[in-house]
């Protein structure tokens, strides 16, 4: 009888341990049925080019939930205009956390808008994943560990464009247009790194605009009075349009390094004048889809018949919308692994444990890494140059 009471005992042990490690686990915005997301972003004002990101995504959950969603559960994936005004962000944050009780923010966007929001995220422990810009500060794991960024850091990628200078052009005479906000800031700060013990003897003009001026013409011919002939953009695609059309306008040809985050055809370079755009250099980490290189690319052609689909009002030349289709296509990733624990917890956990992740859309050997200490995602980036037409990749994929 004691031989069969222990062998009933260690039965039921089983049976609870199965149990336990079975059981659904849930945080506020997650249930058998859904998961509940939130965002912000600039749909209007100064910023409102990037709207069309969260319509992307938007976009990708639906196709995600048209296949049934992820684990039996569907998105709901809630975005809220900020108008690329921090106070805007704090005000609709705090409703997205405190009213809709979503599991956590997605790609929000902005540095200033997510500086606003950045401890009372980390103080509520809720996760800003992946947030839609591409400051140093968001890959701070140790002393905010509820932020990670997605995209490549912009000290990363201006170290790159300090690094083609010193090694192409080592007596340039550099002017540098800047967002006056901690933006703009982190990429001068990088460009200086990158540049060494060289920034006082080849920066010739520094020069910022604030995202309420009209526009930067103003700057623009101070810089050129400054007697550079090599110029750095660091705007968002308003300003950035602006400053292209404005120095070809007024006659002046610098090298012209613009940032990442303004490189998209359709939103940029259309804008300021396709012909007034040749020559421009920036670095990219995702597929241009204005490159006839990737028609015959499936990944692409499957991004295309998606666009097609589910974002018809979207426009197809334009990268943001790229960039869109794989932020989203990571959190999905991260939601798969996270299974039927949906605690807050377990999303940063599995966010940070990704290995050699491929999403479809970035360039050849661009892979997502994640871990408890490397809240980079995206951390590889290669030259281009635009012809007119297109970007046109040179060098070598740089990062990790």
């Amino acid at each position: 009888m004691k031989k069969i009471l222990l062998v009933g005992l260690g039965l039921m042990a089983g049976v609870a341990a199965s149990t336990a490690v079975a059981e659904k686990k849930y945080d506020p915005g997650a249930s058998d049925t859904e998961i509940k997301i939130g965002n912000t972003n600039p749909y209007s004002g100064p910023a409102s080019a990037y709207g069309t990101i969260a319509r992307s995504e938007t976009a990708y959950f639906k196709s995600i939930n048209d296949q049934g969603g992820i684990n039996g559960r569907k998105i709901d994936f809630i975005s809220l205009d900020d108008a690329y005004s921090p106070p805007k962000t704090v005000e609709q944050v705090r409703r997205l956390v405190e009213q809709e009780e979503v599991l956590f923010i997605f790609q929000s966007l902005g540095t200033p808008s997510n500086t606003a929001i950045h401890k009372y995220m980390n103080a509520r422990k809720v996760p800003q994943l992946f947030v839609a810009t591409g400051a140093t500060k968001w890959g701070d794991p140790q002393n905010f560990p509820w932020t990670m960024g997605w995209q490549p850091n912009y000290q990363t990628e201006a170290h790159l464009y300090a690094k083609y200078l010193l090694e192409n052009k080592p007596g340039a005479r550099i002017a540098v247009l800047y967002q006056n906000d901690d933006y703009g800031k982190d990429y001068v700060k990088g460009f200086h790194d990158g540049l060494g013990n060289q920034p006082g003897r080849l920066i010739a003009k520094e020069v910022s605009y604030e995202v309420t001026d009209p526009t930067v013409d103003s700057q623009i011919v101070t810089l050129q009075a400054s007697g550079a002939d090599t110029l750095f953009i660091i705007a968002t695609p308003k300003f950035a349009a602006q400053a292209i059309r404005k120095a070809y306008d007024v006659g002046w040809r610098p090298m012209t390094f613009l940032n990442n985050v303004s490189s998209s055809v359709a939103a940029v370079l259309q804008p300021a004048g396709l012909e007034k755009s040749v020559g421009l250099i920036t670095a990219l980490y995702f597929k241009d889809p204005t490159d006839p290189q990737w028609d015959n690319d499936s990944p692409m052609k499957n991004w295309l018949a998606w666009m097609k689909k589910y974002y018809p009002e979207g426009d197809i030349k334009d990268g943001l919308n790229v960039y869109g289709y794989a932020a989203a296509q990571t959190l999905v990733q991260v939601l798969k692994q996270c299974g039927d624990d949906l605690t807050r917890e377990n999303v940063m956990r599995q966010a940070a444990n990704l290995k050699n992740f491929e999403v479809s859309v970035l360039l050849p050997g661009v892979r997502i890494n994640t871990s408890a200490s490397d809240f980079y995602p995206v951390d590889q980036i290669q030259l281009g140059r635009f012809d007119g037409k297109r970007w046109v990749l040179f060098g070598d994929v740089l990062g990790k």
